[in-house]
Formats: structure tokens, C-alpha cells, sequence
């Protein structure tokens, strides 16, 4: 299974590191270095369907759902 959240399928992406304090040999252009950004998930058990199902989620799905529910169970 990939590391792509269920509801929003966000994934990895690619970036660049870039080294602000850098020497006196590169004083004009600081270096830059290839880098991953990888998704915050959290593996939970979400009703699809009607069956629960264990899947990947990233934090900001989770807070969201969290936070519905919160104001379901308020509503009632």
C-alpha cells in the first residue's frame, strides 16, 4: 500500500533543501539539496461502505473528521 492519505490522497512530493547559513565560498548562491516532503499519516479504522476498513489518513482529513463528529454528537 502506498503512502497516500484515503480521503484527499495526498502523497510525497519532491522539493529542495536549500542551506541558508552557508560558507564564504557561496556567498551569492546557497546550495541546494534534493529533499522529500512526506504527508503526517495515521492509520484508523474508517466506516466505507458500511464495513470498517483499516486506511492511511493524513492528520488535516483526521482533524476535519474528528471535528464533524464532535458536532454531530452535539447536534443530538
Amino acid at each position: 500500500m502506498a503512502k497516500v492519505c484515503y480521503m484527499c490522497e495526498k502523497s510525497t512530493i519532491a522539493g529542495k533543501n536549500i542551506q541558508h547559513k552557508h560558507s564564504e565560498g557561496w556567498r551569492y548562491k546557497a546550495p541546494r539539496t534534493n529533499r522529500k516532503f512526506k504527508p503526517n499519516l495515521k492509520k484508523i479504522e474508517l466506516e466505507v461502505d458500511g464495513k470498517p476498513k483499516k486506511v492511511r489518513i493524513c492528520m488535516k482529513c483526521y482533524k476535519r473528521l474528528r471535528k464533524e463528529e464532535a458536532q454531530k454528537a452535539q447536534t443530538e
